[in-house]
């Protein structure tokens, strides 16, 4: 396997750092901007060697399950299964998107989404904050519920991409559904990055999660003018119309081959 060159992408300017570490740390706005430049040019020359699948069935699907719970294993989120596999009753709902990245050819993160409206309420969020989220739904409002990202720290083609690769998934659906929000529940330990790099908003304490062992926390990340802004800070982010539809006009839950999409952020400008 190829492997990405990282030696001078992540270490120049920034004294050996990762890039996460060097935006989320920066003291100055000089810094912080360098770190932004950095990470521009490094994900851009990333997503030449990355592929996104909606996986629906098959080996790639047993594929994510395994991730997940090797991921959730290690890091004390699950106990042990004998099957290996994590999965969940949301996974075969109608509004679910279940994603693998690919690194060259390799299967690095994954991350499922729901696209929740008041015709179509399920999701794990939904179910563990009902207090929160029903009233808004009832109100209108829409949402975009991302749960089971996991990671193989092993695979990552350099330090620290992985987050970025993966909840570039959510930017993409963002841009497909124009809902009012993104849904994140993480433990309050990791919504540092999340509120440092998408604004994220605290909006319930730590509690039990469906179907994981840790307290989690919901935090939400407001669409519109926030969305904007971010798109405007890391363009790798953008995604032309073609690249969603693919992720999202269809979730087809029968499929048995999964669909491959292409990032198409080097693209966007010419494309708009």
């Amino acid at each position: 396997m190829s492997h990405f060159n990282s030696n001078s992408l992540f270490t120049g300017g920034i004294r050996g750092r990762t890039i996460m570490e060097a935006a989320a740390k920066g003291a100055s706005a000089g810094v912080s901007s360098k770190a932004d430049s950095l990470l521009n040019r490094t994900m851009m020359q990333l997503l030449e060697h990355v592929e996104y699948r909606l996986i629906t069935g098959g080996e790639d699907l047993e594929a994510i399950y395994r991730l997940r719970y090797q991921s959730y294993l290690k890091s004390g989120m699950c106990g042990p299964i004998a099957s290996g596999m994590f999965e969940d009753r949301w996974d075969n709902l109608p509004n679910s998107y279940r994603f693998g990245v690919y690194c060259y050819g390799e299967l690095v993160s994954t991350l499922r989404f729901h696209y929740i409206s008041s015709e179509q309420p399920y999701s794990p969020s939904i179910d563990a904050y009902p207090e929160v989220l029903l009233p808004r739904l009832a109100r209108g409002e829409t949402f975009i519920d991302g749960t089971r990202f996991a990671t193989d720290p092993d695979a990552a083609p350099a330090p620290g991409v992985l987050p970025f690769l993966t909840l570039r998934i959510a930017m993409v659906a963002s841009n497909y559904f124009g809902q009012d929000s993104v849904l994140t529940p993480v433990k309050v330990e990791h919504s540092h990055f999340y509120a440092r790099f998408f604004n994220a908003v605290q909006r319930s304490e730590a509690k039990q999660f469906p179907g994981v062992l840790a307290p989690i926390a919901l935090f939400e990340i407001p669409a519109g003018e926030n969305m904007r802004r971010t798109l405007e800070r890391f363009p790798f982010y953008n995604s032309t119309p073609m690249e969603q539809r693919l992720m999202f006009g269809n979730p087809a839950i029968n499929r048995l081959t999964p669909l491959t999409i292409l990032p198409t952020a080097k693209y966007y400008r010419t494309a708009a």
